[in-house]
């Protein structure tokens, strides 16, 4: 999650950290060497400052990158899949994003409309986090009421899927 790791700190995630960098610090692989060869996720990429987008830019463009403090190129191939709640065209436009970062993370592009224009997914969806919040609190819940099915579906979920799975955590819990 790009927005929960401080900006200080998102380099040496992203990246890793050379030896010696700093008194008694050992080498540590960043998340694109621990994903070489497969997948990495980076959330809320939206939030990135630019000088972190122009250093993932290099990334995705040479598939090289350096350890923070270090001067040798580690060379990777990571397939890149980025989410953000941002319009990314309009942080474009405005000049918060980069457009030559976004022309290269935009290549398959998938839309996921809030759940409130897909209020068919409210009930598997709610049910999914029932069942996983009675295991997880060793609750029994067998399911829910028809009066409480009602109340789902005629909320617009303004928080989506993340506000959905605490309302049916809470109910598990208090159930």
């Amino acid at each position: 999650n790009c927005a929960a790791i401080p900006e200080t700190l998102l380099e040496a995630e992203f990246f890793g950290v050379a030896r010696g960098t700093a008194t008694g610090v050992d080498a540590r692989m960043g998340r694109f060497e621990q994903a070489n060869g497969g997948t990495l996720f980076l959330d809320e990429i939206g939030e990135m400052s630019p000088a972190m987008q122009t250093k993932l830019l290099r990334v995705v463009q040479e598939r090289v990158f350096e350890r923070v403090g270090g001067r040798e190129p580690i060379k990777v191939d990571v397939r890149l899949i980025a989410a953000t709640n941002r319009d990314l065209e309009k942080a474009v436009a405005t000049g918060e994003f980069r457009q030559d970062l976004f022309f290269r993370l935009n290549v398959v592009p998938l839309v996921l409309p809030p759940l409130r224009e897909r209020m068919s997914d409210v009930l598997l969806l709610a049910e999914l986090f029932r069942r996983r919040f009675a295991e997880e609190n060793q609750r029994h819940c067998r399911g829910f009421s028809r009066a409480a099915l009602d109340r789902l579906m005629a909320y617009n979920w303004p928080g989506n899927v993340r506000e959905l799975e605490n309302v049916v955590a809470q109910a598990v819990i208090l159930s």
